[in-house]
């Protein structure tokens, strides 16, 4: 697929990439499935970009819109599981 991932102007080369690389795991768990531990990984980095809640959900519609895949569901289905989970997302 071919869309634009969300990222402020304001944000470091590194941070950017870390962003992008936390969409890049949304948009591979709704594709394939994910481990657990890569999604939880990539999504530790996001946080240290996007710490607040507010600033979170606004990535999370931008991305959404952009692509149609929703990461609450993921961050869910993470957050629920044990180590060693597959996290695959249920279809755009």
């Amino acid at each position: 697929m071919s869309f634009s991932y969300p990222f402020s102007k304001d944000w470091s080369t590194k941070e950017i990439i870390a962003v992008v690389q936390f969409f890049e795991v949304i948009e591979h768990a709704y594709l394939e499935g994910v481990n657990r531990e890569v999604l939880m990984e990539k999504y530790r980095g996001f946080k240290e970009v996007v710490p607040s809640m507010a600033e979170e959900k606004t990535y999370f519609r931008d991305f959404e819109k952009e692509s149609g895949y929703i990461c609450y569901p993921i961050i869910k289905k993470m957050k629920e599981t044990t180590k060693g989970a597959i996290i695959k997302g249920a279809g755009k």
